[in-house]
Protein backbone atom coordinates (compact mmCIF):
# COMPACT_ATOMS: atom_id res chain seq x y z
CA UNK A 1 0.00 0.00 0.00
CA UNK A 2 1.16 3.37 -1.04
CA UNK A 3 1.54 6.20 1.29
CA UNK A 4 -1.12 8.03 -0.65
CA UNK A 5 -3.12 5.10 -0.08
CA UNK A 6 -2.90 4.77 3.58
CA UNK A 7 -6.03 5.35 5.90
CA UNK A 8 -6.40 8.72 7.55
CA UNK A 9 -6.42 8.47 11.08
CA UNK A 10 -9.69 10.84 12.11
CA UNK A 11 -8.66 11.86 15.60
CA UNK A 12 -5.74 13.96 13.74
CA UNK A 13 -8.68 15.78 12.35
CA UNK A 14 -9.07 16.94 16.14
CA UNK A 15 -7.67 20.57 16.73
CA UNK A 16 -5.31 21.49 19.16
CA UNK A 17 -5.97 22.86 22.54
CA UNK A 18 -4.68 26.35 21.38
CA UNK A 19 -6.61 26.07 18.13
CA UNK A 20 -9.42 25.44 20.00
CA UNK A 21 -9.19 28.87 22.21
CA UNK A 22 -8.55 30.68 19.23
CA UNK A 23 -12.10 30.17 18.23
CA UNK A 24 -14.43 33.10 17.74
CA UNK A 25 -16.93 31.62 20.61
CA UNK A 26 -13.88 31.24 23.10
CA UNK A 27 -11.82 33.63 22.34
CA UNK A 28 -14.00 36.76 23.82
CA UNK A 29 -14.96 34.12 27.26
CA UNK A 30 -14.77 36.06 30.24
CA UNK A 31 -13.57 33.46 32.11
CA UNK A 32 -10.04 32.59 33.81
CA UNK A 33 -7.62 31.28 30.80
CA UNK A 34 -6.49 28.03 33.06
CA UNK A 35 -10.49 27.19 34.01
CA UNK A 36 -11.36 27.89 29.71
CA UNK A 37 -7.85 25.63 29.07
CA UNK A 38 -9.35 23.03 31.60
CA UNK A 39 -12.80 22.53 30.05
CA UNK A 40 -11.15 22.79 26.06
CA UNK A 41 -8.87 19.95 27.14
CA UNK A 42 -12.52 18.06 28.52
CA UNK A 43 -14.07 18.99 25.78
CA UNK A 44 -11.61 17.80 23.78
CA UNK A 45 -11.24 14.07 25.60
CA UNK A 46 -14.70 13.94 25.25
CA UNK A 47 -14.48 13.61 21.67
CA UNK A 48 -11.55 11.13 21.17
CA UNK A 49 -13.77 8.86 22.64
CA UNK A 50 -16.65 9.55 20.56
CA UNK A 51 -14.64 9.49 17.22
CA UNK A 52 -12.70 6.37 18.74
CA UNK A 53 -16.20 4.64 19.38
CA UNK A 54 -17.05 5.25 15.46
CA UNK A 55 -18.59 8.71 15.48
CA UNK A 56 -17.09 11.23 12.45
CA UNK A 57 -14.82 14.30 13.90
CA UNK A 58 -16.91 17.29 15.28
CA UNK A 59 -16.24 20.54 13.71
CA UNK A 60 -14.14 23.01 15.66
CA UNK A 61 -16.92 24.91 15.68
CA UNK A 62 -18.62 22.41 17.11
CA UNK A 63 -16.48 21.72 19.85
CA UNK A 64 -15.87 25.51 20.40
CA UNK A 65 -19.88 25.88 21.74
CA UNK A 66 -20.05 22.37 23.45
CA UNK A 67 -16.63 24.60 25.61
CA UNK A 68 -18.74 27.20 26.02
CA UNK A 69 -21.96 24.67 27.08
CA UNK A 70 -19.28 23.43 30.00
CA UNK A 71 -18.58 26.60 31.20
CA UNK A 72 -22.45 27.88 31.16
CA UNK A 73 -22.88 24.79 32.92
CA UNK A 74 -20.28 25.58 35.50
CA UNK A 75 -21.61 29.07 35.72
CA UNK A 76 -25.21 27.83 36.72
CA UNK A 77 -25.87 26.67 40.54
CA UNK A 78 -26.94 22.96 39.97
CA UNK A 79 -29.21 23.75 43.35
CA UNK A 80 -31.95 25.90 42.40
CA UNK A 81 -35.59 26.92 43.60
CA UNK A 82 -38.66 25.26 42.10
CA UNK A 83 -42.45 25.21 42.15
CA UNK A 84 -43.59 22.18 44.15
CA UNK A 85 -47.14 21.30 42.38
CA UNK A 86 -46.98 18.10 43.59
CA UNK A 87 -49.74 18.70 46.60
CA UNK A 88 -47.06 17.03 49.10
CA UNK A 89 -46.93 20.39 51.47
CA UNK A 90 -43.40 18.74 53.42
CA UNK A 91 -41.19 17.32 50.33
CA UNK A 92 -37.95 15.72 51.58
CA UNK A 93 -36.35 15.69 47.99
CA UNK A 94 -37.75 19.43 47.68
CA UNK A 95 -36.26 21.18 50.47
CA UNK A 96 -38.80 19.85 53.04
CA UNK A 97 -40.45 23.21 54.91
CA UNK A 98 -40.25 26.17 52.60
CA UNK A 99 -39.49 29.14 55.60
CA UNK A 100 -41.45 32.07 56.37
CA UNK A 101 -39.92 35.66 54.98
CA UNK A 102 -39.72 36.94 58.53
CA UNK A 103 -37.22 33.76 58.83
CA UNK A 104 -35.96 34.43 55.47
CA UNK A 105 -34.79 38.16 56.07
CA UNK A 106 -32.88 37.07 59.45
CA UNK A 107 -31.15 34.79 57.51
CA UNK A 108 -30.21 37.31 54.92
CA UNK A 109 -29.35 39.93 58.06
CA UNK A 110 -26.89 37.91 59.84
CA UNK A 111 -25.23 36.79 56.16
CA UNK A 112 -24.92 40.23 55.16
CA UNK A 113 -22.12 40.87 57.71
CA UNK A 114 -21.04 40.34 61.21
CA UNK A 115 -23.10 39.25 63.56
CA UNK A 116 -23.06 39.11 67.96
CA UNK A 117 -23.51 35.06 66.85
CA UNK A 118 -21.11 34.14 70.19
CA UNK A 119 -20.76 37.87 71.37
CA UNK A 120 -22.63 39.07 74.85
CA UNK A 121 -23.05 42.89 73.62
CA UNK A 122 -24.01 43.79 76.95
CA UNK A 123 -20.77 42.49 78.48
CA UNK A 124 -18.37 42.79 76.15
CA UNK A 125 -16.98 39.65 75.92
CA UNK A 126 -17.58 35.86 74.49
CA UNK A 127 -21.26 34.33 74.28
CA UNK A 128 -22.24 31.44 73.73
CA UNK A 129 -24.98 30.50 70.56
CA UNK A 130 -26.75 28.48 72.14
CA UNK A 131 -28.52 31.52 73.97
CA UNK A 132 -30.16 32.72 71.01
CA UNK A 133 -33.12 30.27 71.11
CA UNK A 134 -32.91 29.21 74.73
CA UNK A 135 -35.81 31.26 76.07
CA UNK A 136 -37.37 30.79 73.08
CA UNK A 137 -37.58 27.00 73.26
CA UNK A 138 -38.35 27.45 76.73
CA UNK A 139 -41.42 29.29 76.09
CA UNK A 140 -42.89 27.73 73.02
CA UNK A 141 -42.69 24.08 74.83
CA UNK A 142 -43.00 24.65 78.20
CA UNK A 143 -39.53 23.11 79.04
CA UNK A 144 -36.62 23.94 81.22
CA UNK A 145 -34.33 24.52 78.61
CA UNK A 146 -33.11 23.32 74.82
CA UNK A 147 -30.20 23.54 72.20
CA UNK A 148 -30.19 23.29 68.81
CA UNK A 149 -27.85 20.99 66.60
CA UNK A 150 -28.17 20.65 62.42
CA UNK A 151 -30.46 17.88 62.61
CA UNK A 152 -32.59 15.11 64.76
CA UNK A 153 -30.24 12.10 63.87
CA UNK A 154 -27.60 14.50 65.15
CA UNK A 155 -29.65 15.47 68.14
CA UNK A 156 -30.46 11.60 69.06
CA UNK A 157 -26.68 10.94 68.44
CA UNK A 158 -25.74 13.60 71.04
CA UNK A 159 -28.40 12.39 73.91
CA UNK A 160 -27.05 9.12 73.29
CA UNK A 161 -23.26 9.44 73.19
CA UNK A 162 -23.88 12.51 76.06
CA UNK A 163 -26.17 10.48 78.40
CA UNK A 164 -26.08 6.47 77.84
CA UNK A 165 -22.87 5.43 76.26
CA UNK A 166 -21.95 2.51 77.39
CA UNK A 167 -24.62 1.58 79.28
CA UNK A 168 -28.38 0.45 77.89
CA UNK A 169 -30.92 1.62 76.24
CA UNK A 170 -34.23 0.21 76.45
CA UNK A 171 -36.62 0.48 73.00
CA UNK A 172 -39.38 -1.55 71.51
CA UNK A 173 -39.03 -3.47 68.57
CA UNK A 174 -41.78 -1.85 67.01
CA UNK A 175 -39.87 1.17 67.12
CA UNK A 176 -36.51 0.06 65.72
CA UNK A 177 -37.19 1.90 62.28
CA UNK A 178 -35.42 3.46 59.79
CA UNK A 179 -35.97 6.83 57.94
CA UNK A 180 -35.23 8.52 54.81
CA UNK A 181 -31.10 7.84 53.66
CA UNK A 182 -30.83 4.75 55.52
CA UNK A 183 -30.91 6.37 59.01
CA UNK A 184 -31.54 3.60 61.05
CA UNK A 185 -32.00 3.50 65.06
CA UNK A 186 -30.01 0.69 66.17
CA UNK A 187 -26.94 2.34 64.02
CA UNK A 188 -26.96 5.30 65.98
CA UNK A 189 -27.39 3.47 69.27
CA UNK A 190 -24.77 1.46 68.25
CA UNK A 191 -22.43 4.54 67.10
CA UNK A 192 -23.16 6.55 70.21
CA UNK A 193 -21.75 3.74 72.16
CA UNK A 194 -24.78 2.52 74.44
CA UNK A 195 -26.05 -0.97 74.30
CA UNK A 196 -29.25 -1.79 72.54
CA UNK A 197 -31.84 -3.83 74.41
CA UNK A 198 -34.85 -4.77 72.44
CA UNK A 199 -38.16 -5.62 73.90
CA UNK A 200 -41.57 -6.68 73.26
CA UNK A 201 -42.93 -7.52 69.49
CA UNK A 202 -43.08 -5.98 65.72
CA UNK A 203 -47.17 -4.78 67.36
CA UNK A 204 -47.41 -5.22 70.96
CA UNK A 205 -45.06 -3.77 73.99
CA UNK A 206 -46.36 -3.80 77.08
CA UNK A 207 -44.60 -1.71 80.21
CA UNK A 208 -43.84 -5.42 81.59
CA UNK A 209 -41.30 -5.85 78.55
CA UNK A 210 -39.68 -2.07 79.60
CA UNK A 211 -39.28 -3.23 83.71
CA UNK A 212 -38.44 -6.76 82.88
CA UNK A 213 -35.37 -5.55 80.98
CA UNK A 214 -34.08 -3.31 83.21
CA UNK A 215 -31.02 -3.97 85.05
CA UNK A 216 -27.78 -2.17 86.58
CA UNK A 217 -26.73 -1.03 83.16
CA UNK A 218 -29.85 0.60 82.23
CA UNK A 219 -29.59 4.22 81.49
CA UNK A 220 -32.76 5.20 79.74
CA UNK A 221 -35.88 4.01 78.02
CA UNK A 222 -36.17 5.49 74.82
CA UNK A 223 -39.59 5.82 72.54
CA UNK A 224 -38.92 6.75 69.04
CA UNK A 225 -42.32 7.67 66.97
CA UNK A 226 -42.91 5.79 63.71
CA UNK A 227 -43.30 9.13 61.78
CA UNK A 228 -43.22 7.69 58.49
CA UNK A 229 -44.94 4.33 58.07
CA UNK A 230 -48.14 2.92 60.27
CA UNK A 231 -48.77 -0.08 61.98
CA UNK A 232 -52.64 -1.16 62.54
CA UNK A 233 -54.93 -3.69 63.97
CA UNK A 234 -53.79 -5.66 66.46
CA UNK A 235 -51.17 -3.44 67.99
CA UNK A 236 -50.02 -2.10 71.96
CA UNK A 237 -47.53 0.37 72.94
CA UNK A 238 -47.32 1.98 76.71
CA UNK A 239 -48.76 5.54 76.74
CA UNK A 240 -45.72 7.78 77.18
CA UNK A 241 -46.54 9.00 80.80
CA UNK A 242 -46.69 5.23 81.61
CA UNK A 243 -43.14 4.85 80.26
CA UNK A 244 -42.01 8.09 82.12
CA UNK A 245 -43.67 6.84 85.77
CA UNK A 246 -41.59 3.38 85.26
CA UNK A 247 -38.80 5.14 83.84
CA UNK A 248 -38.49 7.87 87.06
CA UNK A 249 -39.31 4.89 89.65
CA UNK A 250 -36.06 3.21 88.86
CA UNK A 251 -33.61 6.42 88.35
CA UNK A 252 -33.63 5.80 84.57
CA UNK A 253 -34.79 8.69 81.89
CA UNK A 254 -37.12 9.09 78.85
CA UNK A 255 -36.34 10.13 75.44
CA UNK A 256 -38.88 11.13 73.50
CA UNK A 257 -37.68 11.40 69.83
CA UNK A 258 -41.03 13.06 68.32
CA UNK A 259 -40.03 13.07 65.19
CA UNK A 260 -41.54 16.21 63.33
CA UNK A 261 -41.70 18.75 65.73
CA UNK A 262 -45.53 19.40 65.81
CA UNK A 263 -46.23 22.41 68.13
CA UNK A 264 -50.00 22.89 67.19
CA UNK A 265 -52.98 20.14 67.46
CA UNK A 266 -53.12 18.90 63.95
CA UNK A 267 -56.98 17.53 64.62
CA UNK A 268 -57.74 20.55 64.26
CA UNK A 269 -57.10 20.33 60.76
CA UNK A 270 -58.84 16.84 60.40
CA UNK A 271 -55.79 15.05 60.05
CA UNK A 272 -54.92 12.36 62.59
CA UNK A 273 -52.88 13.15 66.20
CA UNK A 274 -49.37 13.91 65.83
CA UNK A 275 -47.42 14.08 69.00
CA UNK A 276 -46.84 17.58 70.28
CA UNK A 277 -43.45 18.37 71.93
CA UNK A 278 -45.56 19.72 74.63
CA UNK A 279 -47.32 17.07 75.45
CA UNK A 280 -44.29 14.59 76.15
CA UNK A 281 -42.87 17.16 78.75
CA UNK A 282 -46.00 16.94 80.20
CA UNK A 283 -46.05 13.62 80.10
CA UNK A 284 -42.86 13.24 82.26
CA UNK A 285 -40.25 13.04 79.09
CA UNK A 286 -36.85 13.91 80.15
CA UNK A 287 -36.14 15.05 76.98
CA UNK A 288 -37.72 15.51 73.30
CA UNK A 289 -36.22 15.23 70.29
CA UNK A 290 -37.84 17.05 66.99
CA UNK A 291 -37.00 18.29 63.63
CA UNK A 292 -36.77 21.59 63.14
CA UNK A 293 -37.76 21.55 58.62
CA UNK A 294 -41.33 19.13 59.10
CA UNK A 295 -44.34 20.55 61.29
CA UNK A 296 -42.20 23.24 63.16
CA UNK A 297 -41.72 24.76 59.54
CA UNK A 298 -38.74 26.02 60.01
CA UNK A 299 -34.78 25.28 58.92
CA UNK A 300 -32.51 22.17 58.86
CA UNK A 301 -32.00 21.29 62.71
CA UNK A 302 -32.19 19.12 65.42
CA UNK A 303 -34.15 19.96 68.42
CA UNK A 304 -33.79 18.87 72.19
CA UNK A 305 -35.51 20.46 74.73
CA UNK A 306 -36.39 18.65 78.74
CA UNK A 307 -34.82 19.41 81.89
CA UNK A 308 -31.82 22.08 82.34
CA UNK A 309 -29.18 19.37 83.73
CA UNK A 310 -29.46 17.28 80.99
CA UNK A 311 -29.68 19.83 78.62
CA UNK A 312 -26.30 21.45 80.13
CA UNK A 313 -24.63 18.03 79.61
CA UNK A 314 -25.29 17.94 76.08
CA UNK A 315 -24.10 21.21 75.80
CA UNK A 316 -20.88 20.41 77.23
CA UNK A 317 -20.15 17.04 75.74
CA UNK A 318 -17.43 17.99 72.41
CA UNK A 319 -20.30 16.32 69.65
CA UNK A 320 -22.08 19.14 70.07
CA UNK A 321 -19.57 21.26 68.47
CA UNK A 322 -19.43 18.85 65.89
CA UNK A 323 -23.34 18.71 65.27
CA UNK A 324 -23.62 23.12 65.90
CA UNK A 325 -26.03 24.81 64.14
CA UNK A 326 -24.68 27.77 61.88
CA UNK A 327 -25.47 31.51 62.70
CA UNK A 328 -28.46 31.36 59.64
CA UNK A 329 -29.86 28.15 60.78
CA UNK A 330 -30.17 29.85 64.35
CA UNK A 331 -31.26 33.31 62.96
CA UNK A 332 -34.39 31.27 61.08
CA UNK A 333 -35.06 28.63 63.61
CA UNK A 334 -34.88 31.69 65.97
CA UNK A 335 -37.52 33.89 63.49
CA UNK A 336 -39.89 30.47 63.20
CA UNK A 337 -39.86 29.95 67.02
CA UNK A 338 -41.33 33.76 67.50
CA UNK A 339 -44.39 32.96 65.35
CA UNK A 340 -45.19 30.67 67.55
CA UNK A 341 -44.77 32.44 70.79
CA UNK A 342 -46.36 35.24 68.96
CA UNK A 343 -49.61 32.82 68.26
CA UNK A 344 -49.54 33.96 64.53
CA UNK A 345 -47.83 30.23 63.20
CA UNK A 346 -51.31 29.77 61.13
CA UNK A 347 -50.79 32.51 58.91
CA UNK A 348 -46.68 33.12 58.97
CA UNK A 349 -45.38 29.88 58.70
CA UNK A 350 -45.92 28.07 54.91
CA UNK A 351 -46.06 24.52 56.17
CA UNK A 352 -49.06 25.62 58.54
CA UNK A 353 -50.58 27.61 56.41
CA UNK A 354 -50.82 25.61 53.45
CA UNK A 355 -51.98 22.77 55.71
CA UNK A 356 -54.94 25.66 57.28
CA UNK A 357 -55.97 26.47 53.32
CA UNK A 358 -59.64 25.21 52.65
CA UNK A 359 -60.46 22.94 49.92
CA UNK A 360 -62.46 25.64 48.34
CA UNK A 361 -60.07 28.41 48.18
CA UNK A 362 -57.19 25.43 46.49
CA UNK A 363 -59.97 24.94 43.96
CA UNK A 364 -60.24 28.35 43.07
CA UNK A 365 -56.88 29.11 42.80
CA UNK A 366 -56.87 26.35 40.44
CA UNK A 367 -60.05 26.97 38.15
CA UNK A 368 -58.04 30.55 37.68
CA UNK A 369 -55.11 28.68 36.55
CA UNK A 370 -57.60 26.12 33.92
CA UNK A 371 -59.56 29.86 32.55
CA UNK A 372 -55.53 31.42 32.45
CA UNK A 373 -54.49 28.65 30.09
CA UNK A 374 -57.60 28.22 28.60
CA UNK A 375 -57.61 31.75 27.37
CA UNK A 376 -54.26 30.76 25.89
CA UNK A 377 -55.68 28.12 23.80
CA UNK A 378 -54.31 24.84 26.19
CA UNK A 379 -57.33 22.51 27.34
CA UNK A 380 -57.06 21.69 31.08
CA UNK A 381 -59.55 21.19 33.62
CA UNK A 382 -60.20 20.81 37.72
CA UNK A 383 -60.30 17.62 39.38
CA UNK A 384 -60.29 16.70 42.93
CA UNK A 385 -57.31 15.28 44.85
CA UNK A 386 -55.89 14.76 47.94
CA UNK A 387 -52.56 16.51 49.42
CA UNK A 388 -50.06 15.11 51.45
CA UNK A 389 -48.55 16.35 54.64
CA UNK A 390 -45.16 14.52 53.62
CA UNK A 391 -41.85 14.53 55.16
CA UNK A 392 -42.18 11.84 57.19
CA UNK A 393 -44.88 13.49 59.22
CA UNK A 394 -48.64 12.02 59.82
CA UNK A 395 -48.12 9.01 57.37
CA UNK A 396 -50.77 8.09 54.91
CA UNK A 397 -52.68 11.59 56.30
CA UNK A 398 -53.96 13.93 53.50
CA UNK A 399 -55.85 16.82 52.72
CA UNK A 400 -58.93 17.17 50.52
CA UNK A 401 -57.85 19.60 47.80
CA UNK A 402 -57.98 20.47 43.90
CA UNK A 403 -55.31 20.27 41.09
CA UNK A 404 -55.21 21.20 37.60
CA UNK A 405 -55.03 18.51 35.29
CA UNK A 406 -53.79 18.11 31.42
CA UNK A 407 -53.94 14.95 29.86
CA UNK A 408 -51.08 15.30 27.05
CA UNK A 409 -50.35 11.96 24.91
CA UNK A 410 -47.10 11.60 26.70
CA UNK A 411 -47.47 12.86 30.41
CA UNK A 412 -43.94 11.92 31.37
CA UNK A 413 -42.45 14.15 28.00
CA UNK A 414 -44.50 17.21 29.59
CA UNK A 415 -43.28 16.59 33.62
CA UNK A 416 -39.77 16.81 32.04
CA UNK A 417 -40.42 19.69 30.06
CA UNK A 418 -41.73 21.77 33.18
CA UNK A 419 -38.78 20.48 34.92
CA UNK A 420 -36.86 21.15 32.45
CA UNK A 421 -37.86 24.94 32.46
CA UNK A 422 -36.96 27.91 34.43
CA UNK A 423 -37.94 28.00 37.41
CA UNK A 424 -38.57 24.25 37.06
CA UNK A 425 -41.83 23.21 38.33
CA UNK A 426 -42.21 19.63 39.54
CA UNK A 427 -45.62 18.29 39.18
CA UNK A 428 -46.72 14.51 40.19
CA UNK A 429 -48.26 12.32 37.32
CA UNK A 430 -51.29 9.68 37.96
CA UNK A 431 -53.10 8.12 35.46
CA UNK A 432 -51.83 9.39 32.66
CA UNK A 433 -52.67 12.93 33.74
CA UNK A 434 -50.22 15.80 35.13
CA UNK A 435 -51.95 17.32 38.14
CA UNK A 436 -50.50 20.55 39.37
CA UNK A 437 -51.84 21.44 43.19
CA UNK A 438 -52.11 24.53 44.26
CA UNK A 439 -52.03 23.64 47.80
CA UNK A 440 -48.37 23.69 47.70
CA UNK A 441 -47.95 26.50 45.25
CA UNK A 442 -47.09 30.15 46.88
CA UNK A 443 -49.36 32.93 45.53
CA UNK A 444 -46.56 34.54 44.19
CA UNK A 445 -45.62 32.05 41.78
CA UNK A 446 -48.75 31.37 39.82
CA UNK A 447 -47.49 33.91 36.96
CA UNK A 448 -44.17 31.81 36.88
CA UNK A 449 -45.89 28.43 36.89
CA UNK A 450 -48.69 30.09 34.30
CA UNK A 451 -45.43 31.16 32.19
CA UNK A 452 -43.60 27.40 32.50
CA UNK A 453 -46.80 25.61 31.96
CA UNK A 454 -47.70 28.01 28.93
CA UNK A 455 -43.62 27.74 27.46
CA UNK A 456 -44.12 23.44 28.08
CA UNK A 457 -47.23 23.06 26.24
CA UNK A 458 -46.23 25.30 23.22
CA UNK A 459 -42.68 23.12 23.09
CA UNK A 460 -45.18 19.21 23.53
CA UNK A 461 -45.70 19.35 19.92
CA UNK A 462 -48.64 16.64 20.88
CA UNK A 463 -49.43 18.37 24.43
CA UNK A 464 -52.91 19.43 25.00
Amino acid sequence: MSAAEEPTNPLRALPSVDRLLQHPLLAEAELDPALLTALAREELAAARAAVRAGAPPPDVGVLAAGVRARAEALSRSSLRPVINATGVIIHTNLGRAPLSAAARAAMEAVARGYSNLEFDLEEGVRGSRHAHLEELLRRVTGAEAGIAVNNNAGAVLLALTALCAGRDVVISRGQLVEIGGGFRIPDVLRQSGARLVEVGTTNRTYIADYIAACGPDTAAFLRVHASNFRIIGFTEQPELSELCEAAHARSLLVLDDVGSGALLDTTAFGLAPEPTVQGSLMAGADLVLFSGDKLLGGPQAGIVVGRAELVARLRRHPLARALRADKATIAALQATLLHYARGEALREVPVWRMIATPAAEVERRARAWAAALGAAGASARVVPTRAMVGGGSLPEESLPSFALALTPSSPERLARLLRAGDPPVVARVERDTVLLDPRTVDPSEDAALLAALRRALIADPAGP
